[in-house]
């Protein structure tokens, strides 16, 4: 379980095929970890490009963290991870939060990024995505535990579920997760998305509250191609071979 050391914090990373010559990092969404690519997704891009997976802090392995969850620290976060490993320049992907990340990331460091991929990345103003850190519950852990035992094949247990869960209520309860999310809630509307100029494909379920978001910013961003997946806003983990190869096919175009 390889733990490096970013902007001074441990930071949990995954690699593989480290050979290849092209390199795709892929960040996971709040409240999750690498796992969401580790066993399904990762390992069929591997087959072409060198993958890169991390936890989020406070997430998965990586070290827990007060504070710095608005987009500008999470994004200061991965261009150290990146220089760290000496990678000027990938193609990015990024799930629900992660989805932000790797949009701000396009923003503020166009010259490091080759191709964008966006999956299933909410609209920070839109109430009901912003209120999923409230409305959190066991019942919704255990529906993605279901999901992940389904495609992954690896039964989560008690204890893991016990830790998740001690996880999240570190992250609502004595975090600046709230607050930091609030600051982004103008993302969408702000003039800095048209900025985005990479060739961009968003990925989102045909059942998801977040499909608006999605189309919205298929009208945002000049060179994006919108695809929806049957499923909702776990589609990673409902259609992982599906979303698997719509990444290693627009990863591979010319």
């Amino acid at each position: 379980m390889p733990i490096i050391t970013v902007n001074g914090k441990s930071v949990h990373l995954q690699e593989l095929n480290k050979g290849a010559a092209e390199t795709i990092v892929l960040v996971h969404g709040m409240f999750s970890n690498l796992s969401v690519y580790y066993f399904n997704i990762a390992p069929l891009l591997a087959t072409k490009y060198h993958v890169v997976l991390y936890d989020l802090k406070s997430h998965g392995m990586s070290e827990k963290t007060l504070t710095g969850y608005d987009l500008e620290s999470m994004t200061n976060d991965l261009l150290a991870l990146m220089d760290e490993l000496n990678l000027h320049d990938v193609h990015l992907g990024g799930y629900s939060f992660g989805g932000l990340i790797a949009l701000k990331m396009a923003i503020r460091f166009p010259e490091r990024i080759n191709k964008l991929s966006i999956i299933e990345a909410p609209d920070p103003n839109d109430d009901k995505t912003r209120g999923i850190i409230d409305e959190y519950s066991r019942e919704f852990l255990e529906h993605y535990v279901e999901n992940f035992t389904d495609t992954t094949k690896v039964k989560m247990g008690k204890r893991q579920m016990e830790r998740n869960h001690r996880m999240y209520e570190y992250l609502f309860y004595q975090t600046s997760i709230k607050t930091d999310m609030e600051i982004e809630k103008n993302f969408f509307s702000s003039q800095s998305i048209k900025t985005i100029k990479k060739s961009t494909l968003l990925l989102y379920g045909t059942d998801s509250n977040c499909l608006s978001a999605g189309k919205q910013l298929d009208g945002l961003i000049e060179n994006a191609a919108l695809i929806a997946v049957t499923g909702d806003h776990n589609i990673p983990i409902q259609q992982p071979m599906v979303i698997a190869e719509a990444l290693l096919n627009f990863f591979q175009e010319t």
